[in-house]
């Protein structure tokens, strides 16, 4: 499988079909996605940041990088969220690269740490995310993970 990652800085023309894509994945409103890459593309910060794995201009995976994920600890950022890859191309280390692409960027960027907040165990550890502590989605009625990567 050959694809590429993008970010959306990089490729602002892809705003709407990024949004749109995230919103089908999750469910969270598209103006919502919309809000946060318009805040994106006036570029006065690092974060927000938006990611998606292309393949011959398919979308097949993405994640961005927000200031809080919706949970109760504010302390604990930046954020990774909404990391998806299409079900099709499962398997194929997409998911960690675009994890270690984001964690390379951010740095670079002079941002680290960064936190992801799931309610996965051990996915997330193959990619060099250490568990952090418990942590309460906003609305949830029990606390997920929260990870954090140096």
């Amino acid at each position: 499988m050959k694809y590429e990652i993008i970010t959306l800085s990089a490729r602002p023309e892809m705003k709407e079909t990024m949004a749109r894509w995230f919103h089908e994945k999750w469910g969270i409103p598209e103006e919502a996605y919309l809000e946060s890459m318009t805040e994106c593309l006036a570029g006065k910060s690092a974060v927000p940041e938006w990611y998606v794995a292309l393949e011959g201009g398919r979308i097949i995976g993405g994640l961005g990088v927000i200031e809080n994920d919706s949970h109760d600890r504010p302390d604990l950022a930046p954020n990774v969220c909404a990391v998806f890859v299409e079900p099709d191309c499962r398997g194929q280390g997409i998911a960690g690269a675009l994890l270690d692409h984001v964690c390379k960027d951010m740095n670079s960027r002079g941002i680290s740490p960064l936190y992801l907040l799931t309610d996965h165990d051990s996915f997330y550890e193959r990619y060099g995310w250490e568990y952090l502590c418990p942590a309460r989605g906003d609305g949830e009625a029990t606390d997920s993970r929260m990870y954090i990567h140096k």
